[in-house]
């Protein structure tokens, strides 16, 4: 019998909210371990420790290595990945960073990649210039268990050939974050990048095309509209809709409110094609699927899970 394979040594860059997430996550996946986490702010960086000692009765592990800037995480040498969890508009200088850093080291980035089109280009293009790393966007609405069973029945041709593809979101408002970065477009990319990216990426996926043409309508009508920030309000969008025409003919609608507290399910994906329709309903975890041969009478309704997930 060979060795046992070592377990990844995971770096988390940002313990805020969204780090510790991934750092209960991983403690849950075998065969990986967060080695380091780096952060500038002080209560995210306690908020990681106890995070990690309450895991240790369940998961043992090392002692965590702390940091407050990137740079020395990733000079420690003491990390195989790097999970990027920091505030968007920090995202392009510290994949930069990463790729150009003369060890080599994997990166799982926090959706949205970069906040503006030029910092994109300029991290694919670093990107590029890397083919030791492996860079992924997090954009996991794609193995929620519901959506992926929609994916699969799309794919599988369930459907027939995608004619629209429709996603609603109702859900709370933005959550409060270190600073309140998350209350300005400057910072966030603009509520359509920060929050829906998730959305665009599967219309994409679904429609199998390119986007030629794009119409949209937002506005800020309830949210933040009371909060000061060194006496600035917030300016981000907390309702649009908006309109994803394809090259090959599909379409694609986004329903967003972000003070739809009162929603039975968050999420509402319905893909048509030209044989029939599949549903998927986030958190309820409920799959519809029909046929325009069988009718209402034949539409199935089922619910999905993943085993995996622990």
């Amino acid at each position: 019998m060979g060795s046992e394979r070592r377990a990844l040594r995971y770096g988390i860059i940002g313990v805020g909210m969204m780090g510790r997430e991934h750092l209960y996550n991983l403690a849950a996946l075998p065969g990986a371990m967060v080695v380091a986490v780096a952060d500038p702010h002080p209560g995210s960086r306690e908020a990681a420790l106890a995070a990690t000692a309450g895991l240790q009765s369940v998961v043992p592990s090392p002692p965590l290595k702390v940091f407050s800037d990137h740079e020395s995480l990733l000079d420690s040498g003491m990390c195989d990945v790097v999970v990027i969890a920091t505030p968007n508009m920090t995202h392009a200088q510290i994949l930069l960073d990463v790729l150009a850093h003369p060890k080599t080291h994997h990166v799982l980035v926090e959706k949205p990649l970069c906040t503006t089109i030029e910092d994109c280009y300029k991290v694919l293009e670093a990107a590029k210039a890397r083919p030791d790393i492996l860079v992924q966007v997090g954009l996991e609405y794609r193995y929620i268990p519901a959506v992926a069973e929609l994916l699969a029945q799309v794919k599988q041709n369930a459907v027939g050939n995608v004619r629209m593809v429709a996603i609603r979101e109702h859900r709370f408002p933005f959550l409060v974050k270190v600073n309140n970065w998350n209350r300005f477009n400057k910072n966030t990319g603009g509520t359509l990048v920060e929050k829906c990216c998730h959305f665009f990426d599967l219309m994409t996926l679904i429609a199998k095309s390119t986007p030629v043409r794009v119409m949209a309508s937002g506005s800020q009508s309830v949210n933040h509209l009371d909060e000061r920030y060194e006496g600035k309000v917030p300016d981000i969008l907390d309702n649009a809709y908006v309109i994803v025409e394809y090259k090959n003919g599909c379409r694609g609608i986004l329903d967003l409110c972000m003070f739809a507290e009162g929603s039975r399910n968050e999420q509402e994906i319905c893909v048509v094609g030209d044989a029939g329709k599949a549903e998927a309903f986030v958190p309820d975890s409920i799959v519809r699927l029909g046929s325009r041969m069988s009718g209402r009478e034949g539409v199935q309704t089922y619910e999905v899970h993943d085993k995996r997930v622990r």
